[in-house]
């Protein structure tokens, strides 16, 4: 029986050596990406368009541009060092909580183990060696708990800084494409017609990639990346307009 056992056990694991799953494992990059680049390109375009609207010079507005981009980086990397950095706190908390909890009050640990099981379709005589398996392992009885019971997975010790870091990079990414055309056009309105054409081909560009790394429709998120654009430029567009008439 034993021996059956082990050649099952044999036969799957060359199984598992043959077979390669495709999955994307980097949602945490993409979602850093994706919020730096999708700031980035909205926010220095609305500025752009606003202040082409109120009739402020070219250079003026690469001026404002260029400041925006940079203390918008800033500001997003912050944000997203620290949004990175609580999450690995909490996780610490959790942690010790578990640690205690499991040398405090095992059986009720193990009863919790055993229901989170029994939520899977696990019976009682299939579970109970498993319970018992992972109380005889510690470390691995917490990294179940913390994983099933919380679901909480273990954070990169670097995940703040590289959060920071791609966040900020992407925004700059994203910020330049808008005021590109500034740099080189020195009529405010005919620069802010190719700033609006370079931004929406660059939006509709990063809304299709959004979407075929997130799973969702391309061509609908490429939609509605661009009209999120759009949307925007023209009402800072209209609100200098307007206060430009009052």
């Amino acid at each position: 029986m034993a021996e059956n056992g082990h050649r099952d056990l044999e036969k799957h694991l060359l199984l598992l050596q043959d077979h390669e799953e495709k999955h994307f494992m980097s949602s945490e990059i993409v979602r850093d990406i994706i919020l730096g680049v999708s700031d980035g390109l909205t926010v220095p375009f609305a500025l752009a368009a606003g202040l082409s609207g109120a009739e402020v010079p070219s250079s003026i507005i690469l001026i404002a541009g260029i400041a925006e981009v940079a203390a918008g980086a800033i500001s997003m990397g912050l944000g997203g060092y620290l949004a990175a950095q609580s999450e690995a706190d909490h996780y610490a908390r959790e942690l010790k909580r578990e640690q205690d909890e499991i040398i405090a009050v095992p059986d009720i640990e193990a009863a919790e183990c055993a229901e989170i099981l029994a939520q899977y379709g696990v019976e009682p005589h299939e579970y109970e060696p498993v319970v018992n398996a992972l109380r005889r392992n510690p470390q691995a009885w917490l990294d179940f708990m913390m994983k099933f019971e919380l679901g909480l997975e273990k954070p990169d010790p670097m995940r703040a800084l590289q959060s920071a870091l791609t966040i900020a990079i992407s925004y700059v990414v994203g910020g330049l494409v808008p005021l590109l055309p500034y740099m080189i056009i020195s009529v405010a309105k005919k620069a802010l017609v190719a700033s609006v054409a370079l931004t929406l081909m660059a939006l509709i560009i990063f809304g299709l990639a959004k979407g075929y790394f997130t799973g969702n429709q391309p061509f609908k998120s490429a939609f509605q990346t661009a009209l999120i654009g759009a949307l925007a430029s023209a009402a800072a567009y209209s609100i200098a307009k307007l206060f430009q008439q009052v």
